[in-house]
């Protein structure tokens, strides 16, 4: 019925930093400095120092001094309005510095993506998850056999990511991961929540703490996995504290403090990689987002088994208006031989996996599972945010206009992958983005989601 047509897509935007420097002019009469930021805040306003020629020399002398002892750097911790601390300073670079050791393990390899990201190959057993006290010594488990079920004649769209477009790959026995950079880390509000969702609501209502859905949701049965096929856009993030995502949520729990969730899918998060680019992306919490879990490889937590996927990294090729639609297919499910949860990007070898003792109410089962699209809306000048969901276009221009999620299933008891029954769908605020579902026998269960955020109808 609809064919998705494949082209090459090339990626053009490259995220530029500005470096500005300390300049100094002297006239007879007065002495003017002019400090300004090194880093890549551009919103810093110069600040202008005049002396009077009745002040003394020295104090003069003194203050130049001090300036190029102590060069001001200005990052993104909210610092902009508060007075400048060298001595904190170099404590927090010295912080994030340990914290990238941490993170950031030895590589085998390092491969250059055209995005700017560093790809570091590192050895299976050293990777983030091996911190863990529980996994400590060990090896990655051999991959357990996909539920009964799925299609072979489905159309599935294989790995896109931008890092391998050039052919170079990690060696067997490595798994690629995004390099992080103190650049990384100085745009979170705190390196305790660097990699980290903030807390807030899961239910889906209008009060959700500025954070917007549009969803297709199941409840009510034992769930033991979903999938899905996503389709991938970039759409525009109005700032760097707002994201965009599109993902898949298995849940389980009271919806209070021990809420359980692993999720899977796309996002735009300027904040945590510093550009546009929709990201493959993962993550989990055991206590509705507090202190456990984190996106991707950064904590001990998810085990990667895949040499070719790089979780973090950018998606290639992405869908375009009335042009090219691309979409990448998910699967998250529940080993009934080991009870980890595992997770596969296509129709290829399997990512990894969730240890089951991540977590309280996952170890046994999901008691929900959430499709669709979320973003982060600050309110900026008190007037709904233009950060886009899906394609940035409301549901109803369907195919190759708005953004879509089809095939939606969920795994039973018995390890089978089956259509979803009962469907609900629901959208925070319609005038925003909104949602509608459908059924045929291409694409099972499915939706078109979306929406451009302000408009006449969104204030």
């Amino acid at each position: 019925m609809m064919n998705l047509a494949k082209s090459q897509s090339k990626w053009c935007h490259f995220d530029h930093r500005r470096r500005r420097h300390h300049r100094r002019r002297n006239s007879q009469t007065d002495t003017v400095q002019e400090s300004r930021n090194k880093t890549n805040s551009p919103n810093m306003a110069p600040t202008y120092y005049k002396t009077s020629p009745i002040i003394p020399t020295f104090v003069v002398f003194f203050f130049l001094v001090t300036s190029s002892v102590f060069p001001v750097h200005s990052y993104d911790f909210n610092l902009a309005n508060e007075t400048f601390r060298p001595t904190e300073e170099l404590q927090k670079l010295q912080m994030i510095r340990a914290h990238l050791e941490k993170i950031n393990k030895p590589s085998t390899k390092t491969i250059q993506s055209p995005d700017g990201d560093l790809i570091d190959c590192v050895l299976s057993h050293q990777q983030p998850a091996f911190d863990h006290p529980q996994l400590k010594g060990q090896n990655p488990l051999e991959s357990p056999e996909t539920p009964k079920g799925e299609n072979p004649d489905e159309m599935v769209s294989e790995n896109h990511q931008l890092w391998s477009l050039s052919g170079e790959s990690c060696p067997e026995g490595t798994i690629p991961i995004r390099r992080t950079t103190e650049q990384d880390v100085l745009r979170a509000s705190s390196i305790q929540r660097f990699g980290r969702k903030i807390r807030r609501p899961i239910r889906r209502d209008s009060s959700s703490n500025g954070h917007e859905h549009a969803v297709g949701y199941v409840s009510g049965q034992e769930y033991y996995g979903a999938k899905a096929s996503i389709n991938v856009w970039a759409p525009r993030v109005a700032n760097q504290y707002e994201f965009s995502l599109s993902q898949m949520w298995v849940i389980s729990g009271s919806f209070g403090n021990d809420l359980n969730t692993i999720e899977a899918g796309w996002q735009v998060s300027p904040e945590l990689y510093g550009d546009s680019y929709p990201r493959f992306f993962t993550y989990w919490t055991s206590d509705a987002y507090q202190t456990t879990g984190c996106y991707n490889l950064l904590c001990s937590g998810f085990v990667q088994t895949n040499n070719r996927i790089a979780i973090g990294a950018a998606i290639s090729p992405r869908s375009s208006y009335k042009g090219g639609q691309y979409d990448i297919s998910l699967l998250v499910w529940k080993d009934p031989k080991h009870g980890n949860w595992w997770l596969q990007f296509g129709s290829g070898p399997l990512v990894g996996y969730w240890p089951s003792f991540l977590f309280t109410h996952l170890r046994n089962h999901a008691n929900m599972v959430q499709f669709g699209g979320e973003v982060v809306n600050t309110r900026p000048s008190g007037t709904h945010t233009l950060t886009q969901m899906g394609s940035g276009h409301f549901s109803g221009e369907g195919f190759g206009k708005a953004s879509y999620f089809r095939n939606l299933q969920v795994v039973d008891w018995d390890n089978s992958l089956i259509p979803v029954s009962n469907l609900r769908v629901l959208a925070d605020h319609p005038n925003c983005y909104d949602i509608r579902g459908g059924i045929n026998n291409v694409w099972g269960n499915y939706f078109y989601y979306g929406g451009p955020g302000r408009n006449v109808r969104c204030p």
